[in-house]
Order: C-alpha cells, then structure tokens, then sequence
C-alpha cells in the first residue's frame, strides 16, 4: 500500500471532516459558476435590445410628429405688433414641417424665447421721472434756466440741491432754499428771489435726475418663483412671456411710480434651456453633461464641447427628443456618425433643440468585458482562497509535525 494512502487513513477524523466538506464546497460553487454563465449569456442577449428606444445602424425612422408636438417647436408669433393703445398683438406664423428635422444644412430658428427661472434680465432706464407733484429732495439735480440774466452772470445749467436743502444760483444770486418745493413752487420762489436783481424775470426749471428715485437699470436675476425684484417698486412676474411683454409688464409696474416709464429689457444670460449629452460609461457608469443652447449647434457641435468621443464610447449616437406627454416611445433620431466625420455628410447632424438627450452608446466589447470582470473577480477570490486552503491541508497531511523534524 502507498505511503500516501497509509498516511490517509492515518488521518484524524476532523480532518476528514475538513476534506468532505471541501469537496461539497467545490461542487456547490460549480453549480454555481453554471448559473453565472447562464446569466452572462442572457446579459448578451438582452445588451441587443433595451426597449422601443433601441437604435440599430438601419432601419429607424423619424417621428412624423416630432417637431409638431415638440414643447419648443409650437407655432409662435411673428415680428411683435402694437395696437393704439400700445398693447401687443401676437401674429403667429405657419408651423414648421414635421418631416422634415431640422440639420447643418437645414437650420430653423427657434420660437420666440420665454424667460424663465433662474435667467437674468439686464434693464436699461430709457425715461424715468417720478409723477407729478414731485417735491424736490436734497441731492437733485436740477436744470434752471433764466433768459434774462446778464451775459456775463448768466443761470443756466444744472443746479444740485446742496444737503442744507438750498441751490446756489452764483455769487450775484446768492442761495435760496428749495427743499421739499414743486417744481411750480420752486419756479415761483426762483423768479420772487432774482426780482430784487432782475426786472420781471421768467425761469424755467426741469428735474434732471431725482436723488430720490432708486435705480431700475442693471442685471436682475429671474427668482425660483418666476418674479424679478425692482426694490422698492414690488416685484413683477415676467417667467413664461417674452423678451416684450416682460419690458411691457415691469412698465406698468412702474408706472404706479413713474410718470409714463420707459425702458429696455433684454436677456443677457440664457439659463433655463439646456440640451443634455449623455455618454455610457461602459459598466463604470454613465457621464452626463448639461449645456446651455444657443439655437445654433449641432450634433457635431454638441459632441466637440465634451472633448470628443471617449475610449468607453461607441459609434453609435441618437438623439432622443422629448415629446407628448401621452407618447409610448421616445422619439429617436439616429446619428450616422461615420458619415458626419469622414464624409461630411449633414442628414444626420441635426440641428439640436431645447430638451434634446444625444446619447452615446458603450462599446459593446468594453461593456461585456466589463460585466464578465465584476462577475468573475469574486469567484477567481474564492477560487483562490480554496485553492490556497487545499494546498494548506495537503501540506499538513504531509507533514503532520512540521518541517523542523527532518
């Protein structure tokens, strides 16, 4: 009989113990290994088809609908419009051609922008005065003009009303106190102050700049409830209308205030409408990237602002448009990225709308190698470490009192 088997049978009970359920254990773990690969293989299957938002190479068309039922595609107005009253008329255009989306070569304009949180508004003072009887304050600035003053000591120009609430007319004329006067008034005491000095003297006197009145002009930041803050005249609410109506609105709010305001109101930084870019990760997770549109980019254009395509990333690129809120199914575009690159073919670089996903896919290979990476790393540890136990038992068989006897 072999010395192994001697030693075998010489064995402990425990160890023979240790050995048979090593060796359930190692058969367990086979079936188990056989359901890994049965699910790896249903993985593969599932990675050729992710819904009624797939896309393959061929075969996919454009929705008919798409850019009828797009929310920032509907018909808008034209060029604005004013009645008699200066009220705005809204004229809307001819909508634009479903079937055909919008590319390079194929540009549309978008709809007339609606102001939104969180974008900001920069306004320009065009006519402020405050509504008659105006009290004149100190720090005013006043034109005074007086056509029958000498050549050589003449008052015409602008006046400041000084913080002891007078206006020096000039070394001839000495001062006179016109804080908390009207403008009448203040003509009226003006004209009684120059008749020791002048005979029958006419005076004209204008507000140049109230000290009072607080600044309109300067950028204002659209609140998270739609309202744009112009201090001590209130709050107006302007999300959703346009670029006019906005300027027509905060008008009327200041018109409480203000005899017959007039401004200018534009948008100088777009922060409501974006389009997104999202990039599979390959099993490392995805990358999305939110950009501001300009109205003007394309999918080349969009996919340049991330640097290009990444190592994880495919060829295959579609654009998934938002559309009815009762639609089963994304509407997809299709991006033939081959053939805007080397070819410098336009169809598919389309034209990039408000609300627009460009999805990137994975490499097919990377992901799979991906998946076939975190299924195997906790199987080859328990393989090893099995395998480091067995040769540990095998040792201890062997050499039942250690090395240190021979």
């Amino acid at each position: 009989m072999a010395a192994d088997e001697l030693r075998s049978m010489m064995l402990p009970p425990s160890r023979t113990m240790t050995m048979l359920r090593m060796s359930l254990f190692l058969h367990e773990l086979r079936s188990q290994t056989t359901i890994v690969c049965r699910l790896l293989v249903a993985f593969l299957c599932l990675t050729m088809a992710n819904g009624c938002a797939y896309v393959g190479s061929t075969g996919v068309g454009t929705q008919l609908n798409e850019l009828a039922n797009h929310p920032n595609m509907a018909p808008v107005a034209d060029a604005p419009e004013y009645d008699a009253d200066g009220n705005l008329i809204a004229v809307s255009s001819d909508p634009l051609n479903p079937a055909d989306p919008p590319s390079e070569k194929a540009k549309v304009s978008l709809p007339r922008y609606r102001i939104a949180p969180p974008d900001i508004l920069v306004i320009q003072a065009i006519r402020l005065f405050p509504k008659a009887p105006y009290q004149i304050q100190t720090s005013d600035y006043l034109q005074i003009v007086v056509p029958g003053a000498p050549a050589d000591q003449p008052i015409a120009g602008t006046f400041q009303v000084e913080p002891n609430g007078k206006v020096n007319l000039g070394p001839s004329y000495d001062s006179i106190h016109l804080a908390g006067l009207t403008l009448d008034e203040a003509q009226e005491a003006i004209a009684q102050h120059l008749s020791r000095l002048l005979p029958n003297p006419q005076v004209s006197v204008s507000l140049l700049q109230a000290s009072g009145i607080q600044p309109v002009a300067g950028e204002h930041l659209i609140g998270p409830d739609g309202y744009v803050n112009l201090g001590v005249y209130g709050s107006v609410f302007v999300a959703g209308m346009t670029v006019d109506e906005a300027r027509l609105a905060i008008e009327e709010k200041l018109s409480k205030f203000m005899d017959q305001p007039k401004i200018s109101v534009d948008v100088l930084i777009y922060n409501s409408q974006f389009f997104y870019i999202i990039t599979e990760g390959a099993g490392f997770g995805d990358n999305v990237v939110r950009i501001p549109i300009t109205g003007n980019e394309t999918v080349l254009d969009a996919v340049s602002q991330i640097g290009g395509l990444q190592q994880v990333s495919s060829k295959r690129i579609w654009i998934s448009r938002p559309g009815p809120n009762n639609s089963a199914c994304d509407h997809v575009l299709p991006v033939d990225w081959t053939a805007i690159t080397q070819g410098a073919r336009t169809e598919t670089n389309y034209q990039i709308l408000p609300g627009d996903r460009i999805f990137i896919a994975e490499d097919r290979l990377l992901a799979i190698n991906s998946f076939v990476t975190k299924v195997i790393n906790p199987v080859e540890r328990v393989f090893g470490f099995s395998l480091l136990s067995g040769q540990t038992i095998q040792f201890l068989q062997r050499f039942p009192r250690g090395t240190m006897g021979f």
